[in-house]
């Protein structure tokens, strides 16, 4: 089932995104002229415990829907990250200024595989301990609260997360401890 690229050029490149245009042959010799691919790094993100059982969360401005939105701690791998649970634990550190004293890997998902390149990898960290300021990158301004498990439910319940794949997320980590919506 899987395409042969016979030809790709980059049409856009920049540091967070880049823009594919590939000609692919399918298995049973369909030319699929153009399709595009969008490049992004990976992402990371966490549904992240306080060491009294907390759900931290964040919000932030988000430009492309001119919305605040009600999220979990996350962001883009870096090269210099050595893997992705390094990724994730300078990502909770820079953005809450919380460590944690375990993480868990929850899998990973994607969000949109017919366009989008690449892949954002969950965890569920545990035991979190405020220990530093936030440390946040130029462009950031990001509100950090803490919640019960039974106000991320009822976030949930009332549409009030909308960033699809922290909702996924925030499921695979409740399943995780044995817990429902």
């Amino acid at each position: 089932m899987k395409w042969k690229v016979l030809s790709s050029e980059y049409l856009f490149h920049d540091l967070w995104f880049k823009v594919r245009k590939e000609r692919c042959e399918t298995p049973a010799g369909k030319i699929i002229d153009p399709y595009y691919v969008y490049d992004f790094p990976n992402w990371v993100t966490a549904v992240a415990l306080t060491e009294d059982g907390k759900i931290i969360m964040e919000q932030q401005y988000r430009h492309a829907l001119g919305e605040i939105c009600m999220e979990i701690p996350g962001g883009c791998v870096d090269d210099t990250d050595a893997s992705f649970e390094e990724a994730v634990k300078r990502e909770l550190l820079e953005e809450t200024g919380y460590e944690f004293s375990s993480y868990e890997y929850l899998g990973r998902i994607s969000a949109n595989p017919s366009t989008n390149a690449n892949i954002m990898h969950m965890y569920l960290a545990k035991g979190g301990k405020k220990v530093t300021e936030q440390h946040l990158d130029p462009g950031e301004d990001i509100r950090v609260s803490l919640h019960t498990i039974e106000e991320v439910r009822e976030m949930i319940r009332k549409n009030e997360i909308i960033q699809s794949m922290h909702v996924t997320c925030i499921m695979y980590a409740f399943q995780k401890m044995g817990l429902s919506l």
